[in-house]
């Protein structure tokens, strides 16, 4: 089944909710960044999180960016999303390997580290973009968008996010989900939500067992009665293009672009998000040079 995300409504309750199902977009990023399984699981839960906030935007040219730099080995973990929820992301240090903190689970919160923050960046195409920053919890990833929509947009929020690696590093599954309480929430309603997360527990547990991502919310939150609003694809996808890495070289000023002529006679440079290639010949350097 291709990747999507689902929101929903509960009827008999304030409270909304969002799922993703993800494999094939994880995937893609491990592919493309040659990630290990805990970089491929850190990353993979990030790409999620971004994917889903970006998809609650109402401004349909807008973007979510999420950053974490928690000290850990992997370095910084980049996501970009549009409004559809389409992300994209990177990871700083690819290959870290640490040891399993049990049976099948990767250590993603010492990969990560804590000692450091997690920062959200909505543009939503005004003056100034809304800036966010909390510190990191865990490093779990879901547990730092926990606190990040608790300290800083003042929701109440549930959020599981799992990755899971087949034997030949491949992503077996990948998904989560945000259970949000809105102003009126009851103790009641509380301790209802509490309960489905609890019982369901692991996402990937349950996604590898062919569930989908709206039997997912069904089973947490089957307590309430549920109306679905969105269910729509996400992809992994990048929006580069040759006329921007064309300003990129540009921005380096007129003494950088001489030195690159000069030294390399031509240039060669990768984007950072995708796997793409972009080659310049010396006449191409000299012609964005010309127009500075």
């Amino acid at each position: 089944m291709a990747d999507q995300i689902i929101r929903v409504l509960a009827k008999d309750a304030p409270i909304k909710a969002a799922a993703i199902s993800a494999r094939e977009l994880v995937e893609r990023a491990r592919q493309i960044h040659r990630t290990l399984p805990v970089a491929t699981a850190a990353l993979g839960r990030s790409l999620m999180a971004c994917s889903m906030m970006g998809n609650q935007l109402k401004e349909e040219q807008g973007s979510v960016t999420l950053r974490i730099k928690g000290g850990g080995p992997l370095g910084a973990i980049t996501a970009v999303s549009d409004s559809d929820g389409n992300v994209r992301g990177y990871v700083q240090n690819p290959a870290v390997e640490l040891p399993l903190r049990g049976p099948a689970k990767l250590d993603v919160g010492s990969a990560v580290g804590t000692d450091g923050a997690l920062t959200i960046i909505k543009d939503l195409n005004l003056k100034e973009p809304y800036v966010g920053t909390v510190p990191l919890v865990s490093g779990e990833i879901a547990e730092d968008v926990t606190a990040y929509f608790a300290e800083s947009e003042q929701v109440p929020t549930a959020c599981a996010l799992g990755v899971l690696a087949d034997q030949d590093q491949s992503v077996l599954c990948a998904g989560g989900y945000l259970i949000q309480l809105l102003p009126g929430a009851d103790e009641s309603v509380i301790a209802a939500v509490e309960r489905g997360v609890s019982r369901v527990g692991s996402v990937t547990d349950v996604l590898n067992r062919g569930v989908t991502v709206r039997q997912l919310l069904e089973q947490v939150l089957e307590d309430f009665t549920l109306e679905v609003l969105t269910q729509a694809p996400v992809e992994y996808r990048c929006y580069c293009t040759r006329e921007r890495v064309e300003r990129a070289l540009i921005s380096m000023g007129r003494r950088e672009l001489e030195s690159l002529i000069a030294e390399q006679g031509g240039a060669e440079l990768s984007c950072q998000f995708c796997d793409k290639v972009y080659h310049f010949e010396r006449s191409e350097l000299e012609a964005l040079l010309a127009a500075l």
